[in-house]
């Protein structure tokens, strides 16, 4: 171990290394990503406008598509790294395996592909266009606008290991499953905040309203009045696959906002994991924190950039594709 030595020096260099250190620590952290990397590789054009305008006019149309991107993002990220391999088509593809057949927004990352082929052909990469385009979506639904690094390139193959957290995934385990991708608990209860906009199908949480754990009773943990109501919509001899708002408040289930965090405090959580979050001690004092506190949009940002620089591809690994759903 080194000793430290005694010798002073003058404040201002002192703080003047100290900011140096942290800009290094910055910069090393995401490696060759960068904000604003684009920026003069276009000519005239602002890369980052022309997303923004096409994913806005998409979302005047279908507001559903913030959920379905940050779906998107996070089920490319999470399986291989933030590669765009999600996006590749075939028959052995990502998309066809289980978790990823309900993903959706595939249609409007090619539309801003297009747009942007059309400006600068073969400069931006579908790895970024999904990271810019989620960022918008959950600028316009109220989440705030973060800065998104990029610079990511492109996967060349699908990944053959779908590992994805599920919804009945234990805190540990999911923590756990974070942990291997570098996110942090505090990463890992902002991200599943991404929930605020989003639907589950009663597949994915019936048992818990009739058979909680093979006990033939109710998940315990359920608020009655939601208990009554998920019931009604999804009964139990019924083979419908009816979807409801992981967020309970109606008049927040479009935005992005910290109302999911309230409602799993009022154990209202839809999936298990969901409410889960609330109860263990592992977890709860974040969410208790995230429900009352006042920095949600700049906080979910922070963990949005952090998942986006799981893995990536950069300098001359992987490629730029010509289609996002094809390898050159």
């Amino acid at each position: 171990m080194t000793t430290m030595s005694t010798t002073k020096i003058p404040c201002s260099l002192a703080l003047a290394l100290g900011l140096m250190m942290l800009l290094s620590f910055v910069v090393s952290s995401s490696g060759n990503l960068q904000v604003g990397f684009y920026k003069g590789k276009c000519g005239f054009r602002d890369v980052e406008s022309i997303v923004r305008n096409v994913v806005t006019a998409a979302l005047a149309g279908d507001r559903t598509l913030t959920a379905a991107l940050l779906r998107l993002q996070f089920h490319d990220c999470f399986v291989s790294g933030c590669d765009a391999s999600l996006l590749l088509d075939g028959s052995n593809s990502e998309k066809r395996a289980p978790p990823n057949l309900s993903v959706r927004g595939y249609e409007l990352i090619d539309a801003v592909k297009n747009a942007v082929e059309r400006a600068c052909p073969g400069v931006v990469s579908c790895a970024d266009i999904i990271a810019m385009a989620t960022r918008d979506a959950v600028s316009w639904a109220g989440g705030g606008r973060y800065g998104v690094e990029t610079g990511r390139r492109d996967g060349l193959k699908p990944a053959f290991n779908i590992d994805l957290p599920g919804p009945s995934i234990s805190v540990s385990d999911s923590i756990a499953a974070f942990s291997k991708r570098n996110l942090s608990v505090t990463d890992m209860v902002y991200l599943l905040g991404g929930h605020t906009v989003g639907v589950a199908h009663c597949i994915f949480f019936k048992d818990r309203l009739y058979n909680y754990k093979n006990t033939g009773r109710p998940d315990p943990t359920i608020d009655p009045w939601l208990l009554n109501n998920l019931r009604n919509q999804c009964p139990r001899n019924s083979d419908n696959d009816n979807a409801v708002f992981l967020d309970q408040n109606f008049l927040s289930s479009f935005v992005v906002d910290k109302s999911f965090h309230k409602q799993i405090l009022q154990r209202r959580g839809i999936l298990e994991i969901d409410q889960q979050l609330a109860l263990n001690p592992l977890t709860k004092d974040l969410v208790s924190n995230v429900a009352f506190g006042f920095d949600f949009s700049y906080k979910f940002g922070q963990a949005m950039i952090n998942m986006g620089r799981i893995q990536v591809l950069t300098g001359s690994q992987g490629e730029i594709r010509k289609r996002c759903g094809a390898v050159n």
